[in-house]
């Protein structure tokens, strides 16, 4: 494992399957992104559909560099367990956040800038950017 802090992105969704194929579509258009740790909490334990807090505090702390952990979910309950851990204040590791992205263009552009060296207000700033992406 590298010295370098690098910020950790966190994959958050109902389906392990759906978390799963993001993180690797995210890690795959982002070069690999090898230096880049991104990790998942799909569905909950077992392999249902479902959000685990216990799953996501575990995964936070797996990518944990030092640099901050940006987290991107894609569907309400989600978004309400990632929150209720924050304010909660003792369950992630410093400098958790949740980021306001669509899931997977919010990825990719965490991802990729995470892997460019970003700080966590980058990698926030470029997911939250992918609102904007139009399609037509």
């Amino acid at each position: 494992m590298s010295d370098e802090k690098v910020v950790g992105i966190v994959l958050v969704s109902h389906s392990a399957e759906v978390a799963a194929s993001v993180a690797e579509l995210a890690k795959g258009l982002a070069g690999g992104a090898p230096a880049v740790p991104v990790a998942t909490a799909g569905g909950v334990e077992g392999g249902g559909l479902g959000t685990s807090a216990e799953l996501i505090c575990a995964a936070a702390a797996s990518v944990d560099r030092g640099a901050g952990i940006a987290v991107l979910t894609d569907l309400g309950s989600a978004v309400l367990t990632v929150k209720t851990l924050i304010a909660e204040g003792d369950e992630l590791p410093d400098g958790t956040r949740l980021v306001d992205a669509p899931f997977v263009e919010g990825a990719v552009a965490a991802v990729v800038t995470a892997a460019a060296g970003a700080d966590l207000d980058a990698v926030e700033a470029a997911a939250t950017e992918a609102y904007g992406y139009r399609k037509v």
